[in-house]
């Protein structure tokens, strides 16, 4: 639908581009048409941008910042601030008083803006600032209630017995962090852990009845687990010797076999021996024989020695009285008497809170704490709102901030274009043959980068960056937009800025070549020509110095082996190798001669036929290369190459030969500097001064020779006067003399 907004718009890169400079621009941003934005998508890395604004803004966390998400964020903050135009402002600061009060949302938020500002030990400040917002968990330090249904100790300062049990449930059940970063208790584990402790109590019940506790904890709950203890650790060894002690009674020519052979104690005997070893503790407990007893002190295994003792001073004793041996009626006595303990501790559930003891158990069960727990959570979850609208604040705070600039990087380029300040999207500076370049992109992979981008039209090179001192690595694309290509080749060396202030070491590894600017290509047929005639040369020379060389090889092996005795064969002339020089000759001379000729017809048509010839030459030569690198030079575009960084362009954002120079700034002396031309190390070039004076003073000298010279002279008629009577010409008749007298 038509917007009744009426919207303005500027012209760069070629195309126009939305103005947002009034907070009705941005309020309205939602009518206007996307086929007018600049931009319609652009990757969550790669810019130079709050991290943690993007995050904010990219709800899906798909890590693209995408039209629909940012209008999302245009939409919450003017809905929430009392004047849309402050966004323009881009302050890193927000007065409670621009928050708006139209609704309730804006009002606890408001609220909780407050709030934080309090918990910070801010009462009397009336702006909230990004920095406040970084650290959620200080926000929230040593408060009692922050709103997340989590309470802590803190949470029950007042109540000693409610800390005690948040206490137990911590050390039962685990805690969660609340929005500070302690470690405390929802209402779910205040349930379970109350839970738990009355299935203890139901199950524990059924030894504290009379008949119960005769049967079950005859020594209490303390001594019989002791007790069971005892006898675990030891039972199988005391079975083991009964079972032994039947079987030499059944037949007594075992009892040798059963209390083991002297060769096994012999493998042994050499080692060091302990009162662990294996070895040792795989023995009887102590020696068999047919209804012998077990002896609680004395000859017992060195092993289990300390397993007995225990026996008789936690089970037998308080069970069966004090004992020095024990037969195998009473082991099955003691057996009986620990056999409902075992019954009922089987019955057991699984519980995270035995730990805590029975009487514990029993005065959490009794003290109704959970009441008193549960009305804490309450009085917590009461801020709720106002505690979650923290992340509601750091939204807007961040937005008041940032919104605008991501607008002007994103709905339009004017961030780019006006050349105030970087675009989000540069990374930096490199500098690299006498030139600086602004316009350079972070890069994960140049050939799959190099596919789309080279389509820009523009002069790209892609470089390995490198910092030895952190290690770190990185790939960028530079794009040369003034200056010549002539020294930029892979394997250049420069330096790379970050938009930190980083340097890096910068390599080319990759080139896409294309015109950088009219004067490169006015210049490069030239500079292709001296180039060939270079690379012809430099054959020839090659070509002669190897003949050169097996010329003089060839004579000193034949003056070396020559005979002595044998004259040397006279030399024939070759007659083909004497015509060819003369044909050669020839050539060469008539080449002169022509060229001569003609230069002399072209001076021949006088001072302005002549410049303009040679004007029709250069251009004749020149201009096809100019008008070519022109007409790509226009085409020139952004796009690509933000679309092979994951941006969606929406426009055709053109780079123009003006715009790109500032792109890339040219080594330039400072205004007001002084310069010393004198070089004593200085190439000795042609003396083009005096090599145009004598071309000069011939030109003048031919037309003199030929009688033409007046032309080059104001009056004619009195040069006729003065120069040819002085300096007659030599083609002129002379003046007749009167005769002698």
């Amino acid at each position: 639908m038509p917007s009744a907004h009426r919207w303005k718009f500027f012209r760069a890169g070629g195309f126009d581009q939305v103005e947002l400079e009034t907070g009705e621009d941005f309020a309205h941003l939602e009518d206007l048409d996307q086929k007018l934005w600049v931009a319609l998508a652009c990757p969550a890395e790669g810019l130079h941008f709050d991290r943690r604004t993007i995050q904010l803004i990219d709800t899906d966390k798909d890590g693209r910042i995408r039209a629909p998400e940012l209008l999302a964020a245009v939409k919450f903050a003017c809905a929430h601030l009392q004047d849309p135009g402050d966004l323009i402002k881009g302050k890193s600061t927000l007065a409670l008083g621009a928050i708006s009060d139209a609704s309730a949302a804006s009002k606890t938020l408001r609220a909780a803006a407050r709030r934080i500002l309090d918990n910070l030990g801010k009462s009397e400040a009336s702006e909230i600032a990004v920095e406040d917002l970084a650290d959620p968990v200080k926000i929230f330090a040593n408060t009692a209630f922050n709103g997340d249904g989590i309470i802590t100790e803190l949470s029950a300062s007042a109540d000693a017995a409610a800390r005690a049990a948040i206490t137990d449930a911590l050390d039962c059940f685990g805690g969660e962090p609340d929005r500070a970063g302690i470690a405390g208790v929802g209402q779910p584990t205040i349930d379970a852990f109350f839970s738990e402790l009355e299935i203890y109590t139901i199950w524990h019940a059924k030894a504290e009845t009379p008949d119960g506790a005769a049967a079950i904890l005859p020594l209490g709950e303390e001594g019989m687990t002791a007790a069971l203890a005892a006898i675990g650790q030891i039972r199988a060894k005391v079975d083991d010797y009964f079972g032994r002690c039947r079987l030499a009674a059944f037949d007594p020519r075992t009892v040798t076999l059963l209390n083991r052979k002297e060769e096994e104690y012999l493998t042994i005997a050499s080692q060091d021996l302990s009162i662990t070893a294996e070895e040792v503790a795989a023995f009887p407990l102590a020696q068999v024989a047919a209804g012998r007893p077990l002896i609680l002190a004395g000859a017992i295994n060195p092993a289990h020695a300390a397993a007995v003792a225990a026996l008789g001073r936690d089970a037998i004793g308080p069970l069966l009285g004090e004992r020095k041996e024990l037969t195998e009626g009473d082991w099955a006595s003691l057996l009986a008497r620990v056999a409902p303990y075992e019954a009922w501790r089987a019955e057991m559930p699984a519980l995270k809170v035995s730990k805590l003891g029975a009487p514990r158990i029993r005065e959490l069960q009794r003290s109704g704490l959970k009441t008193t727990l549960t009305e804490l959570v309450q009085a917590d979850k009461a801020i709720e709102a106002e505690a979650t609208g923290v992340e509601d604040v750091e939204r807007l705070v961040r937005y008041h901030r940032d919104l605008a600039l991501l607008c002007s990087n994103f709905v339009n380029f004017k961030d780019f274009y006006d050349g105030k300040d970087p675009a989000i999207f540069q990374s930096g500076t490199l500098y690299l043959d006498q030139r600086s370049c602004g316009l350079c992109l972070p890069v994960e992979d140049a050939t799959r980068h190099a596919t789309l981008a080279g389509l820009a039209g523009a002069y790209l090179a892609y470089l390995d960056c490198t910092r030895k001192s952190t290690g770190e690595k990185r790939q960028i694309v530079a794009a040369f937009t003034n200056g010549d290509s002539d020294n930029l080749m892979i394997g250049r060396n420069g330096v790379f800025y970050d938009r930190q202030g980083r340097d890096w070491d910068a390599t080319i590894s990759k080139i896409i070549d294309n015109p950088i600017s009219v004067r490169q290509a006015f210049w490069s047929p030239y500079k292709k020509f001296v180039r060939f005639i270079e690379e012809q040369v430099a054959k020839r020379a090659a070509t002669a110095d190897a003949k050169s060389h097996s010329v003089l090889s060839t004579t000193a092996t034949t003056a070396v082996n020559v005979d002595s005795t044998k004259a040397p064969e006279p030399k024939k002339v070759d007659v083909g190798t004497v015509a060819a020089l003369g044909v050669a000759v020839g050539a060469v001379g008539a080449f002169v001669t022509g060229l001569i000729g003609y230069a002399t017809g072209l001076f021949a048509l006088g001072v302005l036929p002549t410049v303009g010839a040679i004007v029709g030459v250069v251009l004749l030569i020149s201009l096809p290369s100019v008008v070519l690198a022109y007409m790509k030079l226009r085409k020139r575009n952004l796009g690509p190459i933000l679309d092979a960084n994951g941006w969606a362009v929406n426009a055709k954002a053109k780079i123009s030969v003006p715009f790109g120079t500032t792109l890339t700034g040219v080594a330039r002396l400072p205004p007001g500097s002084r310069r010393d031309s004198s070089d004593k190390f200085a190439d000795q070039g042609v003396p083009w001064k005096r090599v145009v004076f004598v071309l000069v003073v011939a030109y003048l000298g031919y037309h003199w020779f030929e009688g033409t010279f007046d032309r080059f002279l104001p009056e004619p008629a009195r040069a006729q006067t003065l120069l040819g009577h002085w300096f007659p010409s030599p083609a002129a008749p002379a003046p007749a003399q009167a005769p002698k007298k």
